[in-house]
């Protein structure tokens, strides 16, 4: 059979070999692969020297004899805390105002200065915004609201109250980016129908985008509380304790009967700050090793809770949507 020279060439490049790409392609590889067994041997070093120390009594009791005993039971009450009132600061206030700017806001100069100016934030250090959070929140709010209401020095002090607030800070563009991703993913073409169908603005946005939008916020906003749970830095001047003999609480009266739960305004204790105490500033480092590694073994489980639930939340919305997709269809 005779070939011309088209097909000649065309025969040629099916059989040579691209050495740059197929370079490339393993060199990826083997970078990727590194970097895996460098993150499991990290891990493997962490779970089995600290899953020696793990049981009730670490999780439960307080540091004791210079904190090379007892166990880390107020950090996880004032991380989970913290984790908390961040969330219910954060939340509100990161999705309204990406569905405002997704959805309401024009495309105009405005728009794009507030688009750079959350990208802008999501960029800055983690120490820039403790020190953002210690002149706004507890000198200027809280200071303001103890002259306001005669309170002495209860607001205007750093506390957990206060923690939550400059946390929610560092994890809102995080949320905001992650919901607007969320919101455009869903087709215009539905959008243009729910209107057809004579649905208000806020109708469509209802029923129509965030239903759809959901898996994508809820990953955004687990995955951006569990940044915040890791940081330490912005939690060092905002009421962070060396050591709590027992954890603060407040008393919510119902009439008849009290719920106990954790003052707001009264300092904490926390994971990633106890393991720097731990590792710096103890009397005997060396003694505290096993607590160190006990401790940044439970901070760790709890980070891959929260990624573990960002996927399941995911797969079960996106389970249902496509359940839903395929009822319309029949």
């Amino acid at each position: 059979m005779k070939l011309d020279k088209k097909s000649f060439s065309k025969e040629l490049t099916r059989y040579r070999i691209d050495i740059p790409g197929f370079t490339a392609v393993w060199l990826i590889r083997i970078i990727t692969y590194a970097v895996l067994l460098l993150l499991f041997t990290i891990l493997g070093k962490i779970f089995f020297e600290g899953i020696e120390i793990i049981n009730w009594e670490f999780l439960t009791e307080v540091p004791k004899n210079n904190m090379t005993e007892g166990g880390i039971g107020p950090a996880i009450i004032g991380t989970l805390g913290v984790a908390f009132l961040m969330i219910l600061f954060s939340v509100p206030v990161g999705v309204f105002a990406a569905i405002y700017i997704n959805e309401y806001a024009e495309n105009n100069f405005l728009t794009r200065v507030v688009r750079i100016s959350v990208n802008n934030l999501a960029g800055t250090p983690s120490i820039v915004i403790g020190l953002f959070g210690l002149g706004f929140f507890v000198l200027f709010v809280g200071r303001g609201i103890d002259e306001l209401l005669g309170t002495g020095l209860l607001f205007g002090r750093p506390a957990m109250l206060w923690a939550s607030a400059t946390l929610a800070v560092l994890v809102l563009p995080t949320i905001i980016v992650a919901t607007i991703e969320a919101l455009n993913s869903v087709p215009a073409s539905q959008r243009a129908a729910a209107f057809g169908l004579g649905a208000s603005k806020w109708q469509t946005v209802r029923d129509v985008v965030l239903p759809q939008a959901k898996p994508g916020i809820l990953t955004g906003i687990i995955l951006a509380v569990s940044r915040g749970v890791g940081e330490t830095a912005p939690v060092l001047f905002l009421g962070c304790a060396f050591f709590l003999p027992n954890i603060p609480l407040a008393y919510l009266d119902l009439g008849v009967f009290s719920i106990p739960m954790v003052n707001p305004t009264e300092q904490f204790m926390y994971l990633s700050y106890h393991i720097f105490i731990l590792a710096t500033q103890s009397t005997n480092p060396t003694l505290t090793i096993p607590m160190q590694y006990g401790t940044t073994l439970v901070l760790i489980t709890i980070t891959i809770l929260l990624n573990l639930t960002a996927i399941i939340f995911r797969y079960k919305f996106r389970q249902i949507l496509s359940d839903v997709k395929k009822a319309d269809n029949l």
